[in-house]
């Protein structure tokens, strides 16, 4: 017998709700800055951004969307690192990310993963290809990952900066 599905939508929904919430909460809040973590995010985009493009061959609204996204999320994670609060206590390097900026970037995201997942709803399901075919969709994760990478890139560039030079 088969699980319906608003049950396992009701089952995953607390899961869900506390992923969203605990990745805001760090959008928002001072961390520990982690030069590992700021590396992996500039290999896990790129490599995404690749499997995005790849999709998109043949489609030019796809390719557009994806390098007008890059663009305007390069563009926010520029702003977003100039209003950025850095310290750096001992050994340890902190940050605080402007919230609003971080904010907006992970909501756009959220909310149209939320509506990809209700088209996918609605509809009885789509084909796996489907879903980063709409250019809407592939112009926010152009935002999220060019936000993203050009942060990562401004917090590994103050790490260096910043880092004790060695006699």
């Amino acid at each position: 017998m088969a699980i319906p599905a608003p049950i396992i939508a009701v089952a995953l929904a607390p899961l869900v709700a506390w992923r969203l919430y605990s990745r805001i909460k760090r959008l928002t809040t001072r961390q520990l800055s982690r030069t590992w973590r700021h590396r992996t995010t500039l290999v896990f985009f790129p490599l995404l951004l690749v499997l995005v493009s790849l999709a998109g061959i043949g489609n030019p609204l796809i390719l557009l969307g994806l390098a007008g996204g890059l663009v305007a999320g390069s563009v926010l994670g520029a702003v977003a690192l100039k209003k950025t609060q850095f310290e750096q206590v001992g050994d340890q390097f902190y940050f605080t990310p402007h919230a609003h900026i971080g904010l907006v970037v992970a909501l756009l995201f959220i909310g149209r993963m939320g509506w990809r997942a209700w088209e996918f709803y609605v509809n009885g399901g789509m084909h796996q290809n489907d879903f980063m075919k709409s250019p809407l969709t592939v112009t926010i994760f152009g935002i999220l990952s060019g936000y993203y990478m050009t942060y990562a890139i401004g917090l590994l560039r103050w790490r260096k900066l910043t880092a004790p030079a060695k006699d």
